[in-house]
């Protein structure tokens, strides 16, 4: 599918400087882009490149002003970076817009599928699932029974929805996602062995939820995991029973939640950090990557280290520990001078 530099201008509210009739069937990034392709220039790092660039059209921001001769035709927006981001979401609606029944897709039969859905290769939706409209469920995925998916969600390929779990509306589940298995309960017995507890519970995810591949949550023993509106996971996170991750929290990869956790709202945590059981988390607060938390944090903090403490604080110590050989070093020195 090819589109003109007058029609992307359009459609961003955008004015061509250049050949309107340019036209472009591909995205690309300024630095590597060839005929045919779109890009953009936002961050001035990347200025040099327009001049040399390829492409056959580029987003600019209004006020961009060449300093030399350029062969790319300028789409001028407000600003480029919101722009572009426009198009790659029309974009990739355009690349997953699926619908149809896959033969080979194994669905029992009590569950009512909207017509405008997508069922790929070889799924599995068991009984009493139900699936809103516009939800894509790519190939090779399992739901279970009793499984609610809301409307506009996209579960990718390989994706593992157990029983009971609810996904609310637009939704994005990515590959290998796990939601529903059994969380990490275990009581020990007088014999030293351990005997597992019973995880009788599911998960909730709100809408506009968004898991990362390969990332875990965890069914509860009792009642329900929950994950807030908004909230956005990244690859390879593991959120254990029980948990509850409050509105637009974002966390980043291979962090690991204990059971039982409460995080606030608006939340930013990093990547491979760790998260103690039965804690409490406020609101707005930020976590430094591989920080450990175990205890509970009050809103608006933020965090570093292990044990995390105050990210002042932690700085200040820092100084420290790095000069610990030299520090220890020169207390023993001391310590013969004065015969200690």
């Amino acid at each position: 599918m090819k589109f003109t530099a007058q029609q992307i201008a359009s459609q961003l509210e955008g004015i061509v400087d250049g050949d309107p009739n340019a036209e472009v069937f591909q995205l690309s990034k300024i630095e590597e882009a060839q005929k045919g392709s779109l890009t953009f220039l936002s961050n001035p790092k990347y200025k040099p490149y327009i001049y040399k660039t390829k492409a056959s059209i580029t987003i600019v921001n209004e006020d961009f002003v060449a300093e030399s001769d350029i062969s790319t035709t300028l789409v001028r927006v407000p600003n480029a970076y919101d722009s572009f981001t426009i198009l790659l979401d029309q974009y990739n609606k355009v690349k997953i817009s699926k619908t149809g029944i896959s033969k080979s897709a194994l669905i029992d039969s009590s569950v009512k599928l909207p017509k405008n859905c997508f069922i790929g290769d070889m799924s599995i939706i068991g009984e009493g699932t139900e699936i809103g409209d516009n939800v894509k469920i790519f190939e090779q995925c399992y739901l279970g029974s009793n499984v609610t998916v809301g409307k506009g969600s996209l579960i990718f390929p390989g994706a593992r929805i157990l029983d009971g779990s609810i996904i609310g509306d637009n939704c994005i589940l990515h590959s290998g996602v796990i939601i529903g298995s059994d969380g990490f309960g275990f009581a020990p017995q007088e014999n030293g062995a351990y005997k597992k507890i019973p995880q009788t519970g599911n998960v909730l995810l709100g809408d506009n939820v968004n898991v990362g591949a390969n990332a875990t949550i965890d069914r509860a023993t009792l009642g329900t995991t929950t994950i807030a509106d908004g909230v956005k996971l990244d690859n390879l996170i593991q959120i254990a029973h029980n948990v509850s991750i409050g509105k637009n929290t974002v966390i980043a990869a291979q962090t690991g939640i204990a059971g039982s956790t409460k995080v606030g709202e608006n939340c930013v945590i990093g990547g491979q950090v760790g998260i103690g059981g039965h804690i409490t988390i406020g609101d707005n607060v930020k976590i430094g990557g591989q920080a450990g938390v175990i205890s509970d944090i009050g809103n608006n903090a933020i965090i570093l280290g292990t044990p995390a403490f105050s990210y002042t604080a932690y700085n200040k110590s820092y100084v420290y520990f790095k000069n610990l050989p030299k520090l220890v070093k020169e207390i023993d020195q001391i310590k013969k001078k004065l015969d200690l």
